[in-house]
C-alpha cells in the first residue's frame, strides 16, 4: 500500500504529531480484509496450518490485531513484568456478555475476597461473572501439573490477577497462560487507595524522610468492581527492553473503524505515558495481524533522537582508504622517481618512488649474469621501503585509534 508524502511522516518540529486518520483507516480496512480472505481461504481448503500451535490459542479465540510501536531508544533498560493498561474506545472482550467467565486470582487469603465479590453492594452484573476465586497459595498446590493448568486456561474466558502478586503468576502458570499472550493475567487492584494527606490536610513525608508508614483506606466492594469493568475495557502494555512493543488493540470481526479508534487511542496514550522525548522519539508505528505482512501508518523523518547522536565526521572506511592511495600512486606517476603517499597525520607526502625488483637472473645472448652486491641505489630503494614500512605502520595506528574513539562515542550514546 502506497503511502503519499507528509502522510507517511510527521515532523517532530510540528506542534501537534499525530497519525493521520485517513491513512489509519486505510491501513485498518486493508489488514481486516487481508485477515478475513485468508481465514476463508484456509477454511474452504480444509487442510490445518503446519504453523498453528495447539499450545498458543483456542481455536475459538478471535485473530488479534496488533499495533507495533518501534522507537530510537529503548523505552526501559529492564524487563517490567506488570504490565500496564489503555483504556480502549472499544474493548476486544466481548464485556457485555453475561456469560463472559472471569477467574479471579488474590493474595492470600482468599476468604476475605471472596466476602467482597458477595456483598451486597457489589454489582450484580459484575459478580455474575466471576465465576471463580483463588488465592495463590491455592493456586500452586492444586495447578501444579502441566495438564491442570491446561484445563484452568480453558474453562475461563478472562484471567484477573491481584496487582501485588502478578509477577509471581509467570512462575506458577508456566507457558500455558504466557506463551501466546491471549489469557495472560491482568492485574487489577484488590487494595484501598493510599492516603497522601494526614488529618490535618499536609501531605504525607516518606517512612525514609521521617514520616509515618503508609495508610490505606478500606477495601470498597463498588471500588474494586469499577476497577474491573475499567480493567475489561483496555489493554494490555508488556514494556520490554527493547525499541519495539506490541500491543493488542482488536480482533479481526471488529469494524474498520473502531480498530482505528483504538489504534489512535493506545498511541497517544503510550506516547504521553511511556515514551521519553514523546514522538521525537518514536520512529515508526504499524499495524499486523499474526501472519500477515506489517502496514505502516506512520514513520519518521529522522532516524536520530537528538542532533548530539549526529557524528560530525565519520571513520573512513578501509575500502575508501584504498582507492584514496591508489589514486596517489597513479598520481604520482607524472613526476618521474617521486611518489605521493598518505601519512599517519592524513596529509599526503611525497617520497622517493622505490625502484621495481630486479629479475633473479638476466638472458643476455646465451649468457645468464645474477646480479651481486649491493649498490648505491639498492640503498636508496632500502630507505625508500623503509620509510614506507613506517608511514605504513603510523596510518594503520591512527586508522585503529580513531576506530577505538569511534565505539567509545557509540557507547556513551547509548
Amino acid at each position: 500500500m502506497a503511502l503519499s508524502k507528509g502522510t507517511v511522516a510527521k515532523r517532530a518540529a510540528d506542534s501537534e504529531p499525530g497519525l493521520d486518520q485517513a491513512q489509519t483507516l486505510r491501513a485498518s480496512k486493508a489488514l481486516l480484509s487481508k485477515i478475513q480472505s485468508d481465514a476463508v481461504a484456509q477454511k474452504s481448503s480444509g487442510k490445518p496450518s503446519l504453523l498453528d500451535d495447539a499450545d498458543d490459542e483456542d481455536a475459538e479465540d478471535e485473530i488479534p490485531v496488533w499495533l507495533i510501536l518501534t522507537t530510537k531508544k529503548h523505552i526501559i533498560d529492564k524487563k517490567r513484568l506488570k504490565p500496564g493498561k489503555v483504556l480502549l474506545p472499544h474493548p476486544y472482550l466481548n464485556v457485555g456478555d453475561a456469560n463472559l467467565r472471569i477467574c479471579l486470582i488474590t493474595a492470600d487469603p482468599q476468604r476475605r475476597y471472596k466476602d467482597i465479590v458477595a456483598d451486597p453492594s457489589f454489582p450484580v452484573e459484575v459478580s455474575q461473572r466471576i465465576q471463580r476465586v483463588i488465592d495463590v497459595k491455592k493456586l500452586k498446590a492444586k495447578y501444579k501439573p502441566f495438564e491442570a493448568r491446561r484445563q484452568l486456561f480453558g474453562e475461563y474466558d478472562v484471567f484477573l490477577a491481584d496487582d501485588r502478586v502478578i509477577t509471581l503468576l509467570p512462575k506458577i502458570l508456566g507457558k500455558v497462560f504466557y506463551k501466546s499472550g491471549s489469557k495472560r493475567p491482568i492485574p487489577i487492584s484488590l487494595e484501598g487507595r493510599r492516603q497522601n494527606t494526614d488529618e490535618q490536610g499536609n501531605k504525607r513525608r516518606k517512612l525514609s524522610e521521617g514520616g509515618t508508614k503508609v495508610i490505606k483506606d478500606e477495601v470498597k466492594p463498588a471500588t474494586i468492581a469499577h476497577d474491573i469493568e475499567r480493567t475489561l475495557h483496555s489493554a494490555l502494555v508488556h514494556l520490554a527492553p527493547s525499541t519495539t512493543t506490541a500491543v493488542k488493540v482488536g480482533i479481526a470481526s471488529m469494524e474498520a473503524e473502531h480498530v482505528q479508534e483504538n489504534i489512535e487511542a493506545v498511541v497517544h496514550d503510550m506516547v504521553e505515558r511511556y515514551v521519553p522525548q514523546k514522538w521525537r522519539n518514536l520512529r515508526a508505528v504499524h499495524i499486523k495481524g499474526p501472519n500477515t505482512a506489517a502496514l505502516p501508518i506512520w514513520l519518521a523523518e529522522e532516524l536520530w533522537e537528538d542532533e548530539q547522536d549526529v557524528l560530525e565526521e565519520a571513520t573512513p572506511a578501509k575500502e575508501s582508504r584504498k582507492k584514496r592511495t591508489r589514486g596517489a600512486l597513479e598520481a604520482g606517476d607524472a613526476d618521474e622517481g617521486v611518489i605521493e603517499v598518505p601519512g599517519a597525520d592524513g596529509k599526503m607526502r611525497r617520497v622517493e618512488k622505490p625502484p621495481a625488483k630486479r629479475k633473479s637472473s638476466e638472458v643476455d645472448g646465451s649468457k645468464a649474469k645474477k646480479a651481486k652486491g649491493t649498490s648505491a641505489d639498492e640503498n636508496k630503494a632500502t630507505e625508500a621501503l623503509e620509510v614506507e614500512k613506517k608511514d605504513k605502520a603510523a596510518r594503520k595506528a591512527a586508522l585503529q585509534k580513531q576506530k577505538s574513539e569511534a565505539k567509545a562515542a557509540a557507547v556513551k550514546a547509548r
